[in-house]
């Protein structure tokens, strides 16, 4: 089994914990003696700079990961999927970026967007080991993951901490591709599960 996104792993995680502990805070508690403990430590607020970084990471991973998919795949599908991924996601960098520089904000790199480039570039070395349909099913395995995780990210992260109504409106208008990117994969994934 590869490696899936740590960074998003553990924003997944820290997401889960703060919404159990939020609803946990609203539950009528008890009356003790007892000392409370201590709270957890405040999770960082994402800024919107904070956002459009994490943006152009993710997608800068998966047009890095179709480039690497292109030079070393002979499949026509995949070829054509990894063709799909560097072009959309393309595009989509392109609306940050204009969007960012027409409201003046300059994406600000963060520990989730410094480890979800780090992580890609982890993952383009494991699939360059690779060949044939090893690396078909590995890339395209990869991407299924990705996909899953980043809508988690789009969902539970990006779109309720965005402020700005113009990038919330970007990220919400992406969302639906990135699911037909998801869709497109499972359906490949499923194919070339049955070329084996």
């Amino acid at each position: 089994m590869f490696h899936r996104w740590n960074a998003v792993r553990h924003l997944a995680a820290v997401l889960t914990l703060v919404t159990a502990v939020g609803l946990a805070s609203c539950a009528k508690q008890p009356e003790t003696t007892a000392t409370p403990e201590p709270a957890p430590p405040a999770t960082p607020t994402l800024t919107d700079a904070n956002i459009a970084a994490i943006v152009v990471a993710a997608n800068q991973v998966d047009i890095d990961a179709g480039q690497l998919a292109k030079t070393k795949s002979d499949n026509v599908a995949v070829k054509a999927f990894a063709d799909q991924m560097i072009s959309e996601h393309s595009g989509v960098n392109a609306k940050a970026t204009e969007l960012v520089t027409r409201l003046n904000v300059a994406p600000e790199d963060n520990d989730t967007s410094r480890q979800l480039l780090s992580d890609g570039t982890a993952k383009r070395e494991q699939l360059a080991t690779l060949t044939g349909k090893e690396f078909d099913r590995a890339y395209v395995d990869n991407e299924v993951a990705y996909h899953e995780a980043v809508l988690g990210v789009i969902d539970n992260t990006l779109i309720p901490g965005a402020q700005n109504e113009e990038l919330k409106a970007l990220i919400t208008g992406v969302r639906p591709t990135i699911a037909a990117h998801l869709d497109h994969a499972k359906q490949l994934q499923a194919s070339l599960a049955k070329s084996l």
